[in-house]
């Protein structure tokens, strides 16, 4: 096992995120951020014994996380936190998917989190707007400790920004009472369908979010469509419509035999709460699902994702899960010292214990809660084959037209090339009308 998680996280270093190293140069910042925001605040001097960095006196901190074990665990390490340093932090839940757009009012309004939480294809847009401030304490520590997929994932235009915590893919979940033999193709689930599915009864041997472009792209993906050319860098090269992705789609639709609900009765919450009732047999989901099925008491596995036809690996995408610490906070220096103790070795395993999500530092592969857990090499064994989500500014107008064409081709019979070319239209209209 250990060899095997050995060479599975080399492929891992080597692939995923390793080419989405983000090029484009996006002017100047003008969000608050500066150099005085650090000098005007009364401070305690740095630790001359530990050269830590130390908090301004009287901080308080709010820190923004997803509800559920992520959450739970932003709590818990809240406590510590003050705990060692003083700083009292108050957690409140808030999408890790919604923060851009809440901080882009709260902030300026100084209401919003000093610490949040934020997937990685979402870096270019903070930095662009000048939400976030440049990690400058341990980026030393990211780029030599941490996986190259985070260390990329968090870096933009040359400049560490995140703090990553977690590193993500999808794969497929499996209920063991109901599934005797691991699929290693669609075609064996097709199989599977044809003795399981009971519509009146809503058994379904597959659910996955069909409308949701970051859980469909993998079966473009795995044909060879991609978001953007160049790794994800180039905003010109739009591959959303080629013949492959073209290709890919159609195969994705042809699952609607085995799977004949509209789009919006597939979405994440039903699919979840399928699969928890024993009624979904297998299906697309990522490890922050983990341990809410441990908790239901499950008898559960995880598997890569079958393979496509004509034995292509089905491209899930990748991404860091990432603190970052706002440009608008009043306490840049207590906001930095939590988001550096949040990616500490000691906090990042106790996280994994607690949302069972795979922390992105090295040597902590070699840790036996992780080493010796099934569930995490299946998901590393998946990430040898994703791609990494495109995190330049453009990539925030492409997930509505995405997921719009993907709800079309399957619900309306509209023709998957009729789709996908919509979805580019559009696409490279907003990235136009942006001046991007």
């Amino acid at each position: 096992m250990k060899k095997f998680l050995s060479v599975l996280l080399i492929i891992m270093l080597a692939v995923s995120l390793g080419a989405c190293d983000t090029e484009d140069t996006i002017g100047d910042e003008n969000g608050p951020e500066n150099d005085s925001n650090d000098s005007n605040e009364e401070s305690k001097p740095e630790n001359e014994s530990t050269g830590e960095l130390q908090p301004e006196n009287g901080a308080k901190l709010v820190a923004w996380e997803s509800e559920g074990p992520e959450l739970e665990f932003l709590e818990y390490a809240a406590q510590e936190f003050e705990q060692k340093y003083g700083v009292e932090v108050t957690v409140e839940p808030v999408s890790h998917t919604d923060a851009l757009k809440k901080l882009t009012t709260d902030g300026p309004a100084e209401v919003g989190a000093d610490v949040f939480a934020a997937p990685h294809d979402k870096l270019g847009e903070y930095v662009a707007t000048g939400l976030i401030r440049e990690n400058d304490i341990t980026s030393e520590r990211v780029n030599k400790d941490f996986m190259k997929a985070a260390s990329t994932g968090v870096t933009f235009d040359g400049k560490v920004y995140g703090y990553p915590v977690g590193i993500e893919t999808y794969a497929l979940f499996y209920n063991k009472d109901l599934v005797d033999e691991i699929p290693e193709t669609y075609e064996d689930i097709i199989e599977f369908a044809k003795g399981y599915n009971n519509i009146s009864e809503n058994e379904y041997a597959l659910m996955w979010d069909v409308g949701n472009a970051y859980f469909s792209h993998c079966f473009i993906a795995g044909n060879g469509g991609y978001i953007f050319g160049k790794g994800g860098t180039d905003k010109d090269d739009l591959g959303l419509n080629t013949d492959t992705a073209v290709e890919g789609a159609e195969f994705m639709v042809s699952l609607k035999d085995i799977l004949p609900l509209n789009s919006a009765d597939t979405t994440y919450q039903i699919m979840d709460g399928l699969f928890t009732e024993g009624k979904a047999a297998m299906i697309i989901n990522g490890p922050w699902a983990v341990q809410n099925y441990k908790d239901a008491g499950l008898n559960f596995g995880v598997a890569v994702l079958p393979k496509l036809p004509g034995g292509k690996p089905s491209a899930s995408f990748s991404g860091i899960r990432t603190m970052h610490v706002s440009a608008y906070t009043k306490y840049p220096k207590a906001s930095k010292l939590f988001a550096q103790f949040l990616m500490s070795d000691e906090m990042l395993l106790k996280r994994f214990e607690m949302t069972s999500q795979i922390p992105p530092v090295i040597r902590l592969m070699e840790e036996d809660i992780i080493k010796n857990d099934p569930i995490v090499s299946a998901f590393l064994e998946q990430a040898q084959y994703a791609v990494p989500m495109p995190s330049i500014p453009q990539m925030g107008v492409v997930w509505e037209p995405y997921g719009a064409s993907l709800s079309a081709m399957w619900n309306d019979d509209l023709s998957v090339k009729e789709a996908l070319d919509n979805a580019v239209q559009t696409i490279e209209e907003a990235i136009e009308s942006q001046g991007q």
